[in-house]
């Protein structure tokens, strides 16, 4: 008899914040729902837009320097420039995982080491690093697509339904050119950062001065420069958004005009049971008759 592979055992809780953004969660617990709550019932959405396209930010530069590195492999098999091994070396060190969701200050998450591995290697990349884009075979590829007007547009929320870490951030199977990291940097600054934006979130002032100092003074567009604006929209969804959303998905039949019906029915039954069974007793009613009362409790 074959054995039968048994099914795999369903958590007894309800989902953390961690796992809804992963899209780990099934409806109505799934990041769709929490997306539809956050535009529908807290009116702040831009604040999980703006998650969202740092992540996706973040697994385009993954996608970049994983190309990158495979280019590196077949076009210098023998690293025999100096900057080529320094190079090489990063990129061997970085791997090909995916996009975790947690906050990114968390020091035992294996693959926020490999992002910072990411944003090192394309901070050494931007100040004039051998490896550019357009040495490498797959930018090369890209360049040309840039030149014909081809750039891979970025996947929207809505029509992501691939799990984390899939090569969504490559439609069409084009390859990531260092420009579009570039251009998906500059459009989180000016759809999110910059005071006046189209969408502009509230973060410490602070923050959003490091990212505007970055980005257009210092030229950087590595994933390190949102981490400490994702993981204060990360930790004010958790705290502020996240429990009402379970709260009203999770407990969704009892909307507050049903929650009132069943007080008041309750309260009537329950004072009614207690009025006929003074009744009863004073009366002097047999327990044939008095068991009925149960009635009354029951529903109250």
């Amino acid at each position: 008899m074959a054995h039968q592979q048994s099914p795999e055992p369903r958590p007894n809780r309800l989902p953390s914040f961690i796992e809804v953004l992963d899209r780990k969660t099934k409806p109505p617990v799934d990041l769709f729902s929490f997306y539809i709550y956050m535009r529908d019932q807290q009116r702040s959405v831009d604040y999980l837009d703006f998650w969202l396209d740092v992540s996706q930010h973040t697994h385009l530069c993954r996608h970049f320097v994983s190309e990158l590195r495979r280019s590196i492999l077949v076009e210098t098999p023998d690293l025999e420039k100096t900057a080529s091994k320094r190079s090489s070396y990063i990129l061997d060190h970085m791997g090909d995982g995916n996009d975790p969701s947690g906050p990114s200050n968390d020091p035992h998450n294996e693959e926020k080491i490999k992002d910072q591995s990411v944003s090192a290697f394309l901070r050494q990349d931007n100040n004039g690093s051998n490896h550019s884009p357009q040495s490498s075979l797959g930018s090369r590829r890209s360049a040309s697509a840039m030149r014909y007007g081809e750039r891979p547009p970025r996947p929207s929320f809505i029509s992501r339904n691939s799990p984390t870490g899939s090569d969504s951030s490559s439609p069409g199977g084009r390859v990531v050119a260092r420009a579009d990291i570039r251009a998906s940097a500059e459009k989180i600054l000016y759809t999110y950062i910059l005071p006046g934006a189209e969408r502009e979130v509230t973060l410490p002032h602070g923050i959003l001065q490091d990212i505007t100092v970055a980005i257009e003074e210092e030229g950087r567009d590595d994933p390190e420069v949102f981490d400490m604006a994702k993981d204060y929209t990360f930790q004010a969804m958790e705290r502020d958004a996240f429990p009402g959303f379970l709260r009203a998905k999770v407990f969704g039949n009892i909307v507050p005009p049903s929650r009132f019906l069943r007080l008041v029915l309750g309260l009537i039954a329950f004072f009614a049971g207690m009025w006929a069974a003074f009744i009863l007793i004073f009366l002097d009613k047999p327990k044939r008759i008095r068991c009925w009362l149960i009635l009354p409790f029951t529903i109250g």
